[in-house]
């Protein structure tokens, strides 16, 4: 399927001002990224929109970032009564007892590191890959780490502003 210019985007492209700026929070927590893509509508097309969303994310600050991630649950913990963070961290679902408290303590070792929660794309990827992803990633440097964070948040706004402009077609 392309992803030219599709009813959800032409209702994305007409909704007030304060309405696209709720619809966008939901997908990335960073008001300054929110902003950058609302300054940008209309969109011709749906590629051009996910082409906002990378220029956007990587004019964030180290602010911004920590907005962006400010979002985002920990992996294994999705938000109560929350559908986006339960489907995307799906793979967590069906994790043994044993694969869940240690995805806890390295996301708490994880996060006396870095000072943020682990964020990872983790759509379609398994408890056992969202695991071995942390194990791999705690011993990055700071800047580093702020850096695969950045491009993992490129990724999951894409897949949010997909679904976003793809709904109920």
């Amino acid at each position: 399927m392309t992803l030219s210019s599709t009813p959800g985007l032409a209702r994305f492209n007409t909704l007030a001002d304060d309405e696209a700026t709720t619809v966008l929070h939901e997908v990335c927590a960073s008001a300054a990224w929110g902003r950058a893509i609302l300054s940008r509508r209309p969109y011709t097309t749906a590629e051009a929109l996910l082409a906002s969303s990378d220029a956007a994310m990587a004019e964030l600050t180290r602010e911004d970032l920590a907005d962006a991630m400010a979002g985002h649950p920990p992996i294994g913990r999705p938000a109560p009564g929350d559908p986006t963070s339960s489907r995307e961290q799906r793979g967590m679902a069906d994790a043994t007892e044993e694969l869940k408290a240690e995805m806890l303590e390295l996301n708490l070792a994880y996060q006396e590191r870095f000072g943020h929660v682990f964020l990872i794309c983790a759509t379609g990827a398994t408890g056992e890959q969202m695991r071995d992803a942390v194990k791999s990633r705690i011993g990055n440097s700071p800047e580093q780490e702020r850096e695969i964070v950045r491009t993992e948040l490129g990724k999951i706004n894409r897949i949010r502003l997909t679904r976003l402009v793809t709904e109920g077609e």
